[in-house]
């Protein structure tokens, strides 16, 4: 197969992922000035969502709609999927009608294995490793704000999972220095740890991550699929909550983001999105935006003399 997959960050180079931050904002513009452009007319994006979503699916399909293309919206109760067909027959038929699919699912695996049958792009909608659409938001929004990264000091707080391991997979990609802070036991993918060596830092006191950072990340201290593990999580993060006087130990100019959901007076202080600091809605709206710019990129552009 040769179709170009977009699964994690590590599947792009770093001047390719700065190509398509510059090209996310370029295409907000457009939006903004109320510019028709359609390069993706008569093409179709298949979306199969195991889990919920909110933004993923907001931003696929309007952009996807934007672009002048379709997108289609799958749930595995509404196909074979569901009823056991193997993914790797699912991604051959899928393929032959789609020009990309987007996947929104648990085990990564998933997404591996649907990708290695697939003629056409497969992105990473979320899985429970990796979470790359949303740091390319991310990083958007960052230069928006303030620039390049390059350079600059980032703090996770709370929970090592997919979006941790994504900011690692970021750090290594957009060359910046990040500190994880995290309760023992709950350390993002140690494979990812090791590879990103000195450019990332683990760390217990969320204080001493945060202390200098231009930029600080947190994320719910439980995600899908850990219903079960609510109370002992509660507990155990309790300390990990990112507040006003957390982000007064950072930079003067630190912005603060989180992918959202957020639950306030649980990983945020109740009034933490209303800080002036935060920049959580510019990163949400930017989802819309850096998945156009990625669909851009991955899907072969439309017929030009159809």
């Amino acid at each position: 197969m040769s179709a170009r997959h977009f699964l994690s960050l590590l599947d792009c180079t770093p001047q390719e992922l700065e190509s398509l931050v510059r090209r996310g904002s370029e295409l907000k513009d457009l939006r903004k000035r109320g510019v028709l452009f359609e390069p993706l007319k008569s093409r179709v994006l298949g979306m199969i969502f195991e889990k919920a979503s909110t933004r993923t699916r907001l931003s696929f399909e309007a952009g996807m709609i934007q672009l002048g293309g379709q997108a289609i919206f799958l749930s595995p109760r509404d196909t074979q999927l569901g009823r056991g067909e193997p993914i790797s027959d699912s991604a051959i038929v899928m393929s032959r009608m789609l020009d990309a699919v987007m996947i929104r699912t648990f085990a990564h695996s998933t997404l591996t294995d649907f990708a290695a049958h697939s003629s056409v792009p497969v992105i990473n909608g979320l899985s429970d490793d990796l979470h790359p659409c949303q740091l390319l938001a991310d990083m958007q929004t960052f230069h928006e704000h303030r620039g390049s990264i390059a350079g600059k000091t980032v703090a996770w707080i709370g929970d090592g999972n997919n979006m941790c391991n994504s900011y690692m997979e970021a750090a290594m990609q957009f060359d910046f220095q990040l500190r994880i802070a995290c309760p023992e036991g709950y350390e993002p993918n140690a494979a990812l740890l090791a590879q990103a060596g000195d450019r990332v830092m683990l760390l217990r006191d969320p204080r001493e991550a945060a202390a200098g950072a231009h930029l600080i990340s947190t994320d719910v201290w439980a995600s899908m699929g850990q219903e079960d593990e609510v109370a002992a999580r509660m507990a155990t993060f309790r300390a990990y909550q990112v507040d006003r006087a957390l982000l007064d130990s950072a930079a003067d100019d630190v912005l603060f983001m989180h992918c959202l959901p957020a639950h306030r007076g649980e990983e945020i202080s109740e009034d933490l999105l209303d800080d002036p600091r935060s920049v959580a809605w510019d990163q949400a709206e930017n989802r819309l935006h850096a998945q156009k710019a990625l669909l851009e990129f991955l899907v072969a552009p439309a017929f030009q003399n159809a």
